[in-house]
């Protein structure tokens, strides 16, 4: 199963309430971190609702 690596590059600061949530549940917190999710529908999504503050990368 393929595997995502998700890294915040922007702050939260000045971001609305559901973009804050929605990276602080795909585990991120400060600038800089990452996190390796699979591949799933509801990840797709995730990310979708906050592309401006996050970089994707395909890991196998």
């Amino acid at each position: 199963m393929a595997q995502l690596l998700v890294t915040l590059r922007k702050s939260l600061i000045g971001t609305k309430p559901k973009h804050r949530g929605t990276v602080r549940a795909l585990g991120l917190g400060k600038i800089g971190s990452s996190n390796v999710l699979p591949d799933r529908p509801e990840i797709r999504g995730m990310i979708a609702r906050v592309p401006h503050l996050v970089s994707v990368e395909e890991v196998n």
